[in-house]
């Protein structure tokens, strides 16, 4: 069966893209995958012109802008793709809304630091013309893509029950100590949109946090588990647990991320790569429906990280040359920023949190 995990990808391939950041998820992944799939960034700004000149060098972008406001005078850029911490993204964002020279933006999740932020980078991106798409590229792992399949498909039947269970230790970055933030709007935002884009949005959320043993900084939100409850009788469950146990204290390690749909016609399994050693390990899928004799267990040389974000950029090329909206819009992201929103309010308030009561608060 072919489970659809590859992206769409646009037919004009060469829009002008220009990067503003620097760090990992650029170098590693994001420009990684642009030159995989033939995309065309042609320039590139950081806080630091050395480091921007090494990561040009290295993926042969022709123009280094010594600021972020230099790369946003240029009017030959068509997209812009943000890759700064969350607190610094907004203004970046509304200084390209000022200019209204790109096309197109594509930014980082969490879209906004709040979700009334968001709704207002969606607000403001709309008036200056000017597509926002987000790079939740969760949603592009290849075994989460095979999974949104076989639900289409009809293949697990209607599901009953999905979980996502993950027992990772990631690098938190030293912008985090001054929001506060460490699984939340961090890992879980993966996970909320994940199961949104696997089932749509849920009725509510309940949610449950306490600190992180390993992290110094104060937080409140280290391990976090929650249960999405839909109208139609479907749970979904995760739990996201960044410390694992003393795995860097002196303990054998056991690190997975882990999802699982169970329907009424099938079951299906996934493990994502990326949590492996090295990040680059391909994800993993093995499903079934009644009356198989045994799972089927399809398996690609592709992983999460970079290829995922192939599927992301190109999400919001495809809607700059058709004029349809990307598939991971801003306005549709605001739905997961709003569970982000509900989540925090539902740990801090011990109870449910309608989705509604987030969006519909002026």
């Amino acid at each position: 069966m072919d489970l659809n995990i590859h992206p769409p990808l646009p037919q004009r391939r060469d829009f002008r893209i220009g990067i503003l950041g620097t760090g990992f998820i650029v170098n590693d992944c994001h420009l990684v995958a642009y030159r995989k799939a033939g995309f065309n960034p042609v320039a590139i700004a950081s806080r630091t012109r050395a480091r921007a000149e090494g990561v040009a060098r290295r993926h042969g972008i022709a123009k280094v802008y010594d600021t972020g406001e230099q790369l946003l005078d240029d009017p030959t850029i068509e997209v812009l793709d943000i890759a700064v911490p969350p607190d610094a993204q907004m203004g970046l964002i509304r200084a390209a809304c000022r200019r209204r020279t790109v096309q197109g933006i594509l930014a980082q999740k969490p879209l906004g630091t709040s979700y009334a932020e968001a709704r207002e980078v969606v607000r403001e991106c709309a008036a200056a013309g000017i597509t926002l798409a987000v790079n939740q590229n969760m949603r592009y792992d290849q075994s989460v893509r095979a999974g949104k399949t076989l639900l289409e498909r009809g293949t697990l039947g209607d599901p009953v029950l999905a979980t996502i269970d993950m027992r990772g230790i990631p690098h938190w970055m030293p912008w985090q100590a001054g929001l506060g933030w460490v699984t939340l709007r961090i890992m879980s935002i993966h996970h909320l949109d994940c199961f949104r884009y696997w089932f749509g949005n849920p009725e509510r959320i309940y949610c449950s946090v306490r600190p992180d043993p390993r992290t110094p900084f104060p937080h409140t939100d280290g391990i976090a588990s929650y249960i999405l409850e839909y109208a139609n009788g479907l749970r979904c469950i995760a739990i996201d647990d960044t410390w694992t146990g003393p795995a860097k204290e002196g303990c054998p390690a056991d690190l997975y991320i882990r999802w699982r749909v169970e329907g009424l016609n099938g079951l299906a399994i996934g493990e994502i790569g990326w949590c492996q050693d090295p990040y680059t390990t391909p994800s993993t899928l093995r499903y079934a429906a009644k009356g198989d004799p045994a799972f089927h267990q399809p398996r690609w040389s592709e992983s999460w990280f970079p290829d995922a974000f192939i599927g992301t950029m190109a999400q919001l090329l495809i809607a700059l040359e058709s004029g349809a909206q990307p598939a991971i819009s801003g306005r549709d992201n605001l739905h997961t920023m709003a569970l982000v929103e509900a989540a925090y309010r539902s740990a801090a308030q011990s109870r449910s949190v309608a989705l509604e009561e987030i969006e519909t608060a002026p």
